[in-house]
């Protein structure tokens, strides 16, 4: 695509009382003031996203080009570290929210909200795994500089089915420990099953309130529900496990007692992907490009066109979407 030259981006705007996102086409001149120019590839559609296209409010600057990720290659890397031809990609740093994000064709984006694509891995690999993938891996990461081990014990996901859930499943059984995968879809066991997980719980035995105290059975946890489901994990966490909390899908409240901490030295591990410091992100995807299988990554992805994304919105906020969708901007 030639400068000058009209391009395709997924812009939220206010109209009435409601935030609305339609299709627009844009040239380079409307893009944010930012060193680097980026030919978007790919982008994917996470649960933050699904907000924000829905008019939920995400968005807190108007107008607003939707897309918390992106990938793509660098034209102008302006005065920063970035040269012409780099493939890079970017993951939160308020995209979608205060700054401009993916949903565009073409995208100026901050030197530090970059990272290279790490070898290994494709330009679609990189939005399969996307933010979902890079906050399990920043669960994973956490559980393990907390102490724990393969052979620890049984280690369960929650909200399994979803993005963050099926990479943290992936990247779990490939490291070599026994993951439970708790999940309301049945429909989703021969699928959870096939990326590793030795057993299906359904979400129902943890959802519904329970005791404050109870009987001992995780090694660790990653948990992207909240609420409820996360306070009868912590009553579950065996003497001195932790559990790496990042999502709220079933609450921002959270129910519990300070038994847990207090009895067995559990320990609750918040894990922010939005704002977390570059070189640890470097890690995470360092880490996903060796301990990811790709194979298995394939049965978590699909393809979906921008033209769609109106459609899928909804979708993924009333939780009908399993694993990951990556969005080609150019369709």
């Amino acid at each position: 695509m030639a400068a000058n030259q009209p391009f395709n981006a997924i812009l939220i705007e206010r109209s009435g009382d409601a935030n609305v996102a339609s299709l627009k086409q844009l040239m380079e001149a409307d893009l944010p003031d930012r060193a680097v120019l980026v030919e978007v590839r790919y982008s994917s559609l996470n649960y933050k996203d699904g907000l924000a296209l829905s008019g939920m409010g995400i968005a807190r600057r108007l107008p607003m080009v939707g897309g918390i990720d992106l990938v793509g290659r660098v034209l102008d890397g302006g005065d920063s570290e970035f040269r012409e031809g780099e493939w890079v990609l970017a993951n939160g740093w308020g995209l979608s929210e205060l700054h401009w994000g993916g949903y565009s064709q073409w995208q100026r984006l901050d030197p530090q909200w970059l990272i290279r694509v790490p070898g290994g891995l494709t330009p679609f690999d990189c939005m399969a795994i996307g933010t979902a993938g890079y906050t399990a891996m920043l669960c994973v990461m956490e559980l393990e500089d907390h102490g724990l081990r393969p052979g620890d014990g049984e280690v369960i996901v929650t909200g399994a089915g979803g993005g963050v859930g099926s990479v943290a499943v992936t990247v779990l059984a490939r490291l070599g420990y026994r993951v439970a995968a708790s999940t309301g879809r049945e429909d989703t066991r021969p699928y959870l099953e096939a990326l590793g997980a030795d057993k299906i719980i359904d979400r129902g035995e943890l959802s519904a309130p329970g005791k404050p105290f109870q009987r001992e059975r995780w090694a660790g946890a990653v948990d992207c529900v909240g609420g409820a489901t996360l306070a009868n994990l912590l009553a579950q966490m065996r003497y001195g496990a932790s559990v790496a909390a990042c999502g709220l899908a079933g609450g921002s409240e959270l129910p519990a007692t300070v038994l847990p901490f207090i009895l067995r030295g559990v320990r609750l591990l918040g894990v922010d992907s939005v704002m977390a410091p570059r070189e640890k992100r470097q890690i995470a995807w360092k880490r996903l490009a060796t301990e990811l299988d790709t194979e298995r990554l394939k049965r978590i992805a699909r393809l979906e066109p921008m033209s769609k994304l109106q459609q899928l919105a909804p979708r993924i906020v009333a939780g009908e979407i399993r694993g990951r969708i990556v969005i080609d901007v150019n369709a």
